[in-house]
């Protein structure tokens, strides 16, 4: 069997109805300019959710992102699971995550979602006056307050969300008014994610962050986090990745992976490149109405890229985080418009942070592990909601909690 693999599909490419001074997407539309707008045809999505199902994976795992996906409207996501379920087999586990800016979501949108057990990553940058510094509508108007409209739909229909904070220059520098804002409206899963854009001459961007701004950033949330675990128990991404790893030895984030070969791409017309950073004419690998998801896999082109995580800097290899970065990403090796395989622009962020952090992710991970001893309970750490709970489960299949026990005996019963 191959290596399983998960799909990022932009059925929407980069349209949006917002405009994001930092969008790094947008500009992918002028790949495709013989059409104003890009929607993915009925025959590509079923192309694409058939070809999926009939590779052997443990969890058919399909991330919808944009752009902006739920410009595809609520119909297209119920032709997407009525597709999942005439591809799959029984017993099968089928996975649905949507990024969105939250601006579309409905009544009707988020009772689908929480039918299908869709996670759903929700775009909001912190408080009023920083997200809507830079996300704003195409005529310029602020969105907090729509993005909040739509998180009460995904709430008052039980709705898995994340929240993903996109950290700019708005809000580097106040990393406790962040926290505190999610947490205090009573978002508990949160992601943290750092922005860095080069422009057309090579300068970093007014909106993006410096690596020592990053690693601050990072252990300004991580010390408010532990201040207010007695309070509010909140999961954030990274740090449980973190744990994940010294209390499992899994890596479940690319960033600590040491290749880059876990998902496809997908574009709306079927276009496959190896990741949505990377979207270029040069990097496309295929598409999906011409070529398997094995052939895809076994490319040069593919297997190339991915190599290319393991190519960092020789002055990785002697820092002891580096089996926690790997390097960082490769898009943060990208200097100055040229390939740059030394270190990262954030690599100094990340060494703060680790300085800062690790010794006390250890001692909790031992703790973790003692009382776990004996057990086979999962961590008692918390842990965003997971795709695989999100799914929908056959009610004779393992329930994906772990328990041991079929899915209507656990997690589905109701």
């Amino acid at each position: 069997m191959n290596k399983p693999f998960s799909l990022l599909i932009k059925p929407a490419s980069a349209d949006c109805n917002l405009r994001c001074t930092y969008c790094f997407y947008l500009e992918k539309a002028a790949l495709y300019p013989e059409m104003k707008t890009h929607r993915m045809s009925e025959a590509t999505l079923k192309k694409l959710i058939a070809s999926y199902m009939r590779t052997d994976q443990s969890q058919y795992s399909f991330g919808w992102q944009g752009g902006e996906p739920t410009l595809m409207g609520v119909d297209f996501f119920k032709s997407v699971t009525q597709l999942q379920q005439k591809f799959g087999k029984t017993g099968d586990l089928v996975a649905n995550g949507l990024q969105t800016n939250g601006i579309l979501i409905d009544d009707a949108f988020a009772e689908h979602l929480a039918e299908y057990r869709f996670l759903v990553g929700v775009s909001l940058d912190g408080p009023p006056e920083i997200h809507n510094r830079y996300r704003v509508t195409r005529s310029g108007h602020n969105t907090h307050d729509r993005v909040l409209k739509g998180i009460h739909f995904l709430k008052k229909h039980g709705v898995a969300f994340n929240i993903l904070v996109l950290v700019n220059a708005a809000s580097v520098d106040c990393p406790q008014r962040v926290y505190d804002f999610l947490v205090d409206h009573d978002f508990h899963f949160h992601q943290y994610i750092p922005c860095v854009e080069w422009d057309k001459d090579g300068h970093l961007t007014p909106f993006s962050i410096t690596g020592r701004a990053w690693g601050e950033f990072l252990c300004g949330i991580f010390d408010r986090w532990v201040q207010r675990h007695h309070e509010q128990i909140v999961s954030i991404r990274h740090f449980d990745s973190i744990m994940a790893y010294l209390v499992q030895g899994t890596k479940n984030v690319c960033i600590m992976g040491s290749a880059c070969d876990s998902y496809f791409l997908v574009e709306h017309n079927g276009d496959v490149y190896p990741c949505d950073f990377f979207v270029a004419p040069e990097r496309k690998i295929g598409n999906i109405h011409t070529h398997d998801f094995r052939s895809l896999q076994e490319s040069k082109a593919y297997t190339g890229f991915g190599q290319g995580k393991s190519q960092y800097d020789t002055a990785c290899r002697e820092c002891r985080f580096v089996d926690l970065c790997q390097g960082d990403c490769p898009k943060h090796r990208y200097f100055h418009g040229h390939a740059n395989t030394a270190l990262s622009w954030l690599c100094e962020g990340w060494q703060i942070f680790y300085q800062h952090t690790l010794d006390r992710f250890m001692a909790m991970a031992e703790a973790l592990k003692k009382e776990q001893a004996g057990t086979n309970r999962p961590g008692a750490f918390v842990k965003p909601p997971d795709m695989e709970k999100s799914s929908k489960t056959g009610r004779n299949a393992p329930c994906p909690c772990g328990s041991g026990k079929k899915y209507k005996r656990c997690c589905g019963r109701g």
